[in-house]
């Protein structure tokens, strides 16, 4: 069923596989994946590439955060003059826009931040046309260098799908990567509307990995 309070964002800011950890861990953020967007080439992969920038895709929850808020977070942890043109296109800063709305609180965002003396990012800002996910090492990759951890959450998420998809998987791969810790992280389960019975498997699960 389509939730209109759920909305959707795909940024490039180099290498894919840190801003996947960055935004996966921050509250509202529904689900995480990675991927190529942003050229012409029909069916990328990793090794070709063409002219496909590598991006990170969110749905994230309105009532909790803002595309104002994923945007200063986009803005403060990456140097676009840096990474644009790296590579070619594929670690290009990149904001993907679906409608109008968007583009307008991207503007107003960037104009904010030129006010506040940061200047004008470098920032290439165009229409989204179509994501194309990465392959499965690629999805929360830092979550994924600790075996024992994808070993205990299988039970949950048995599918490489349904753990790119999942939340706690987004929150997990936060922490391998060192932006959140577990109490943080526990605490937020509690608040989320599950029952109580999925919410203590869910912790006792989480306390079993061996980070």
């Amino acid at each position: 069923m389509f939730d209109n309070n759920i909305s959707t964002v795909t940024l490039g800011m180099g290498c894919f596989w840190g801003p996947d950890a960055l935004f996966g861990q921050l509250r509202g953020i529904i689900r995480t994946r990675v991927g190529y967007a942003g050229g012409t080439l029909i069916d990328p992969t990793y090794r070709q590439l063409g002219d496909h920038t590598e991006t990170v895709e969110m749905d994230y929850d309105t009532r909790t955060l803002s595309l104002e808020n994923v945007l200063d977070v986009f803005w403060s942890n990456h140097n676009p003059v840096n990474i644009s043109g790296y590579k070619g296109r594929q670690y290009q800063s990149l904001v993907l826009y679906r409608d109008q709305t968007q583009l307008n609180v991207i503007q107003n965002v960037m104009k904010i931040r030129e006010e506040q003396g940061k200047g004008m990012p470098c920032t290439e800002i165009a229409p989204f046309n179509r994501f194309y996910p990465a392959e499965d090492r690629h999805q929360k990759y830092y979550l994924k260098r600790y075996p024992n951890a994808i070993d205990i959450l299988s039970s949950l998420f048995p599918t490489p799908q349904e753990l790119t998809d999942a939340t706690l998987a987004a929150r997990l791969n936060g922490l391998a990567k060192g932006y959140t810790n577990l109490h943080t992280i526990l605490d937020e389960i509690s608040s989320w509307p599950i029952s109580e019975e999925e919410k203590g498997n869910m912790l006792d699960l989480i306390k079993r990995i061996k980070w």
